[in-house]
């Protein structure tokens, strides 16, 4: 990933987002994309998005503004929701919690949108799901991996959560990797939680963590941290760093010689998008647990349909891949318009009281549903590892895991 990708300018979006989709620019930030029909008697149902287009995240976030209107545009095409339109508004997070809470706002009190999906990080998710929720009284959707804990009324997750990316995930690592682990980890909310799961799978495993430490979000030298790896002769490194320290980070553990003497790097986050941070060798036998990797598609026709689909819509550096939340946009989206089909009409608590029970059949990687009275999302995991700038698939769950959440 390159720093020009990883530092989108706004002039460069808009060009971009405006020209590829038609999206109409309706303010700073902001983007609307109508629908090709209307019902005169009830106008369009109003679907918000809420993503990074711009800022560190907005690899991620075009990612994802990208699912939502795919999957808005096929949900059209198919006659709409109760016999009316989507309509389609973008606001932009930009990375960055101040901007993200007057856009949100603008979405729930000046657009008046019937639903919110949006925020990739957990920062991102506390800062605007109050403007949302609860003094907007709208349904909130977040379809990130996160770090679990979040059980909020009218808020649904749809990403992975701790239990579903470790409890196998560990195991294998400890069997493929070895005992010792080292947990590097950026200095916010996800990576504290996640850690103190994960070191209880690691112990309870028989595994061994060596050292756990934080670091601000914007370091980029970790020799001290590589040479304590080196050192202690730790097994598996996992790793919580994020961009744009997670490169330097990777690059700093290659060159002294961590993978050439048998460790294991692991990421939960690593998807398509990260593996072009570093050169194909410095991450080479990289492992990562996600609910969706392309190589999927060979085996998946479901998978490989959606992945085509996306790939001729938008073609280009913004991929579509589980850990930049791109999965958990779809399957929120598919079990949001199940639930609005069940309840017959958009009011919160009726959809909300839909899609707390809501399925789907088919999704990126497989199908999902939400566990009752829990928020929170079913589906299958699965353990890649990075091989010549690719994944391949090693480890699959028998059948639909449960998030342990709520």
């Amino acid at each position: 990933m390159s720093i020009d990708r990883m530092n989108l300018t706004r002039r460069r979006f808009m060009s971009n987002f405006a020209f590829a989709t038609g999206a109409l620019a309706t303010g700073v930030g902001s983007w609307v994309v109508r629908p090709d029909w209307a019902n005169a008697a009830e106008g369009p149902i109003k679907v918000g998005i809420a993503t990074d287009l711009t800022g560190p995240m907005a690899y991620a976030g075009n990612a994802d503004a990208n699912v939502a209107k795919m999957v808005i545009k096929e949900i059209n095409n198919a006659g709409g929701l109760l016999r009316r339109p989507l309509e389609l508004y973008i606001e932009d997070t930009a990375s960055n919690e101040s901007v993200a809470v007057g856009n949100v706002r603008k979405l729930v009190q000046r657009d008046k949108v019937d639903m919110v999906l949006g925020g990739i990080t957990s920062s991102m998710r506390n800062a605007i799901k109050d403007p949302i929720v609860a003094r907007g009284k709208t349904l909130y959707i977040y379809p990130q991996l996160y770090e679990g804990k979040e059980c909020t009324p009218n808020l649904f997750c749809t990403g992975p959560t701790p239990a579903q990316q470790c409890d196998e995930f560990i195991p294998w690592l400890i069997k493929n990797g070895g005992k010792k682990f080292a947990l590097p980890s950026a200095n916010y909310v996800w990576p504290h939680t996640l850690n103190v799961y994960a070191r209880k799978v690691i112990e309870s495993n028989g595994g061994e963590v060596v050292f756990e430490e934080y670091y601000p979000l914007d370091q980029v030298d970790f020799s001290a941290t590589v040479s304590r790896v080196i050192s202690n002769k730790v097994d598996v490194v996992f790793n919580t760093v994020i961009p744009p320290g997670v490169g330097p980070f990777f690059k700093q553990l290659y060159e002294a010689g961590f993978l050439k003497n048998g460790g294991r790097l692991a990421c939960v986050y690593y998807d398509e998008n990260t593996l072009n941070i570093n050169q194909a060798n410095e991450i080479e036998g990289l492992a990562s647990c996600l609910d969706y990797f392309k190589a999927l598609t060979k085996e998946d026709p479901v998978s490989a349909k959606i992945q085509a689909a996306y790939e001729k819509d938008f073609p280009g550096n913004f991929l579509f891949a589980a850990g930049s939340a791109a999965t958990g946009t779809y399957r929120g989206l598919k079990l949001w318009e199940a639930a609005v089909k069940e309840a017959g009409k958009i009011d919160r608590d009726a959809v909300a009281a839909a899609l707390d029970h809501a399925k789907i059949a088919e999704g990126p990687g497989g199908p999902a549903e939400m566990v009752p009275g829990k928020r929170h999302c079913k589906m299958k995991m699965y353990t890649a590892v990075a091989k010549g700038g690719n994944y391949e698939i090693v480890g699959r769950s028998n059948g639909l895991v449960d998030p342990k959440e709520c």
